[in-house]
């Protein structure tokens, strides 16, 4: 990235957000973002002189992409609110850093980073609530969360991630302001929901929703009988193996009924997989146990062990598990003397069936099968 630094100056940006935040406790980061005092026709301009590429990812809001050769860049210039609905805020340029740093969430996102000497600026006392693991809106938790509703869903996610101790105002502020999520997108609250359940233990931050009456206002379905299924697929995962997975989470949520996924899916605005994913986990029932090679060869591996953990049962079997190709086609079929149509069809769905309840023997043994299926 000092390509970028060069072609911007070292004094015109400073590293911000998420990248800082969590390279100051031994996290992994994955994106990089970038404050900078210019703007974004001058950012633009100065990154082509240096042969870097640009995409304007966001220019309403001040925000370029540095493609380079690490790995892309969000560079966005300072801005402070003019005015905000909840929903979304117009935005100003600004010049100064901790004008910009006024009008992010949390003090611990409010951290910037020199991009050559790495000195930490710090207005708001995000460092000491790092270290405290404390999640603390800046200034008035309820006229930031009045400023962006969706932030009442940060807070869990990031409480869920960096916090220890809950921070009283905070916690407050977002039981009294929950029903403010009703007029957000519903891309918007999908996402954050689906981020807070794909967290290595999201039960005790949904336990706090659901008590808090946030949950109820974006996932009504939910109980605390789903809140025990959750607690209980997690302990499921953990003691497989199994990584995370925030939509076998959410089919945890719910009730195993497949009217209820597909109104939730819709609700989500979930795509055409995870909708599909969501209803064959409701339709689950406890025979999905008995053999989970057939479970998972007509749902797939997913879908199988979704539905197996979700049950308590144990999915280690279809751990990718690979599904095998039928080794029969029709033509072998007609070739006995049978004419094409639909009894090839069902010869062929009989002789299958009998494969797959076997667990799947060679070719030979289904050639047998066929024959005794042709004898009956």
């Amino acid at each position: 990235m000092a390509e970028l630094v060069q072609a911007l100056g070292a004094d015109n940006i400073r590293w911000v957000g998420g990248a800082v935040r969590d390279t100051l406790v031994g996290m992994a980061v994955h994106d990089v973002d970038c404050a900078t005092k210019l703007t974004p026709d001058v950012v633009i301009d100065r990154c082509r002189e240096a042969g870097i590429r640009t995409v304007p990812t966001g220019l309403d809001h001040g925000t370029i992409t540095a493609v380079l050769e690490g790995g892309p860049v969000e560079v966005t210039t300072l801005r402070r609110d003019v005015a905000t609905d909840g929903r979304r805020a117009t935005i100003a340029f600004a010049q100064e850093w901790q004008e910009d740093a006024a009008r992010r969430d949390f003090t611990i996102n409010a951290l910037f980073a020199h991009p050559e000497t790495l000195e930490i600026s710090d207005y708001f006392g995000g460092l000491d609530d790092l270290a405290a693991r404390r999640v603390r809106f800046i200034g008035d938790a309820r006229t930031r969360i009045r400023e962006d509703h969706l932030r009442i869903l940060r807070y869990y996610r990031f409480q869920a991630r960096f916090g220890a101790d809950l921070d009283a105002e905070a916690e407050e502020a977002c039981e009294e302001l929950a029903g403010t999520l009703k007029g957000l997108s519903r891309e918007r609250v999908s996402g954050e929901l689906l981020g807070i359940l794909a967290l290595p233990d999201p039960h005790p931050t949904t336990a706090r929703m659901h008590a808090k009456g946030v949950l109820g206002v974006i996932l009504p379905e939910a109980c605390k009988a789903h809140l025990t299924a959750l607690k209980n697929l997690i302990a499921a995962e953990t003691a497989q193996g199994f990584s995370p997975d925030p939509l076998r989470r959410l089919a945890a949520l719910l009730p195993p009924i497949r009217e209820v996924s597909e109104a939730v899916a819709a609700r989500l605005r979930l795509s055409r997989a995870q909708r599909a994913r969501l209803i064959c986990a409701a339709e689950r029932t406890q025979d999905d146990g008995a053999n989970p090679l057939a479970l998972a060869y007509y749902e797939g591996s997913q879908g199988a062990a979704d539905r197996l953990l979700l049950l308590g049962k144990d999915a280690s079997a279809v751990k990718d598990w690979e599904r095998p190709q039928f080794p029969l086609k029709g033509g072998e079929i007609v070739a006995r003397g049978v004419q094409a149509g639909p009894e090839v069809a069902r010869l062929l769905q009989t002789v299958e069936a009998r494969w797959v309840e076997e667990g799947f023997p060679s070719r030979e043994r289904v050639q047998e099968l066929l024959g005794d299926t042709l004898d009956d």
